[in-house]
């Protein structure tokens, strides 16, 4: 048996509002409920309602930039820049720019649904 897994055909989370996610590790992908690592692709103009996730998430971004507005301050990162947002903490991604902004995203527990607590825009 060996000791490491090489994931080659990620699962492509299915989206309505022009973003791909592509989840290498996770609950979708292989079932790990403990972490999640997805490659992902913000179109210009993009953006999600405010939430408060009961998990850790770490941002990278590998091209583009991205918004945050957490507890009511707003932060831009570039190319090579990175956050890790507290879980229970009130976020709000966007693109608001005039690219596509790619980055990478770890959540620890792994994302679900179930513990995004979306609010109603």
């Amino acid at each position: 048996m060996k000791e490491y897994i090489v994931q080659d055909s990620p699962f492509t989370v299915p989206t309505s509002d022009g973003k791909v996610i592509k989840e290498h590790f996770g609950i979708a992908s292989d079932g790990n409920s403990k972490i999640s690592i997805a490659h992902m692709k913000a179109p210009a103009g993009w953006s999600e309602p405010f939430q408060t996730p009961e998990f850790d998430e770490y941002t990278f971004i590998i091209k583009g930039k991205k918004q945050f507005i957490i507890n009511g301050e707003t932060i831009i990162l570039n190319a090579g820049q990175s956050i890790k947002i507290n879980k229970n903490t009130r976020v709000q991604y966007s693109n608001p720019f005039t690219e596509p902004c790619e980055y990478i995203a770890i959540c620890t527990p792994a994302f679900s649904m179930d513990l995004v607590n979306r609010e109603a825009n």
